[in-house]
């Protein structure tokens, strides 16, 4: 009866952990190469993160241009999903995935110029 009621504990805590979202919160940068719309170059992207519970909120800079507003911003578990619209008239869809100090995104942009492949890359958390 012990080993059950220790299976049983342990299970649940496990369950535990691995349904607990990502901690995100706070600011994160990488260097993502930009291509199309004019652009050959890689620019410093930076976020800000907030999280409460399954919902992200903050801000998203590709390098140029104004901070855009994190939309429809969603955490679960090690999974992120969010939109942007930045003031040079681009829309931009992000999903990543968390792991440690690391979120490796893919990021879809809208607009003239951008192509249709995916930007790939890796945030690493500002210390």
């Amino acid at each position: 009866m012990r080993k059950l009621l220790w299976a049983a504990l342990i299970g649940t805590l496990v369950f535990i952990f691995a349904a607990h979202a990502a901690d995100i919160t706070g600011k994160w940068t990488a260097e993502v190469s930009a291509k199309g719309a004019g652009l050959n170059s890689t620019l410093k992207n930076t976020f800000t993160f907030k999280v409460e519970g399954k919902k992200l909120t903050g801000s998203a800079n590709v390098g140029f241009g104004d901070d855009a507003e994190i939309r429809d911003g969603k955490i679960d578990g090690d999974r992120i999903s969010f939109t942007a619209f930045f003031s040079f008239g681009a829309g931009a869809t992000y999903e990543g995935k968390v792991s440690g100090d690391t979120i490796k995104f893919s990021r879809n942009m809208e607009g003239e110029d951008y192509g249709t492949q995916p930007a790939l890359f890796t945030a690493t958390r500002v210390k």
